[in-house]
């Protein structure tokens, strides 16, 4: 079973930056796209950005683009959303996930394996 585990959020004022990290157990991460969605509280879990596995494709929910960015380290096997601009309608339990195979990249459904989440706080 393919463990992925989030790290990176917490409180931050309107206009700030995180970076949440997402790191995988899995041994073909290399081989994964990987995606980050988000779900704030009494919304449905919504896609945020994901990338396939080499790095060379990026995609971003239209909400996001030009502030937050997607990237991975394969020899790391970790995932990474730098989040910057931040505003409080991004507050949410912030969710990585791995496609084992290439799918649609904002459906969630695509994706085989799912993290725990961390919580992104931003206040203002």
């Amino acid at each position: 079973q393919v463990q992925l585990v989030e790290s990176g959020g917490g409180l931050v004022q309107a206009g700030g930056s995180l970076r949440l990290s997402c790191a995988s157990s899995a041994c073909t991460f290399s081989t994964y796209a990987m995606g980050w969605f988000r779900q704030a509280p009494g919304k449905e879990r919504e896609f945020v950005a994901a990338i396939n596995w080499s790095g060379g494709n990026t995609y971003y929910a239209n909400s996001v683009k030009g502030r937050f960015t997607i990237s991975r380290d394969n020899a790391k096997n970790t995932v990474y959303l730098q989040m910057n601009s931040l505003r409080p309608e991004n507050t949410a339990v912030y969710y990585c996930a791995a496609d084992r195979t290439p799918g649609t990249p904002e459906r969630s459904s695509d994706y085989d394996y799912w993290g725990q989440g961390t919580q992104v706080t931003v206040s203002s």
